[in-house]
């Protein structure tokens, strides 16, 4: 069995965040765990202290805002730099998320946001400059995202074996 420093109540308070961290009150998950809103409010504190929640944002429909061209730029990064590189790239006016991959030489994609050709250009160079290889890049036609299922109130753990609890 995997050790992990959440139960139950934490994964079902998860789920419900991950749904929608907007509307989700203390009382409806309480009641629906059958326990006190205070304590689903200890257990949020709790996981944000533990650095489990790490904030909340708005998701943004960048072509509803007027912003057509959302795109996701793949990279290479020396793997030694990798992390301080992806950080650095934040910083460039456009970025609104860069992700660190694990694997292969395409290894960072810097999601960003441009507001015409020469901006995608400009946001190009100024990757470049920060030490990045910019080897693809494609347009963001719509992104779906869902909370994961194991923090369900209804799914069942399970171990490295596949063996329920």
């Amino acid at each position: 069995m995997v050790d992990r420093p959440i139960d139950d109540l934490d994964r079902r308070i998860l789920h419900a965040l991950q749904h929608n961290s907007r509307k989700t009150a203390a009382s409806d998950v309480a009641e629906s765990a059958d326990v006190s809103p205070r304590t689903v409010r200890n257990r949020i504190e709790r996981l944000e202290e533990k650095g489990i929640i790490e904030g909340y944002g708005a998701q943004v429909n960048y072509e509803a805002a007027g912003y057509q061209l959302h795109t996701l730029i793949v990279c290479t990064a020396p793997i030694h730099e990798r992390e301080e590189i992806a950080r650095r790239a934040l910083e460039v006016p456009g970025v609104v998320a860069v992700r660190e991959v694990m694997t292969g030489a395409e290894n960072v994609q810097v999601e960003v946001v441009g507001v015409d050709g020469n901006d995608l250009s400009r946001i190009g160079r100024e990757l470049n400059e920060v030490g990045l290889e910019v080897v693809d890049e494609d347009l963001i036609r719509n992104e779906y995202e869902q909370p994961f299922h194991l923090f369900g109130p209804d799914a069942t753990d399970v171990d490295a074996e596949g063996e329920g609890d």
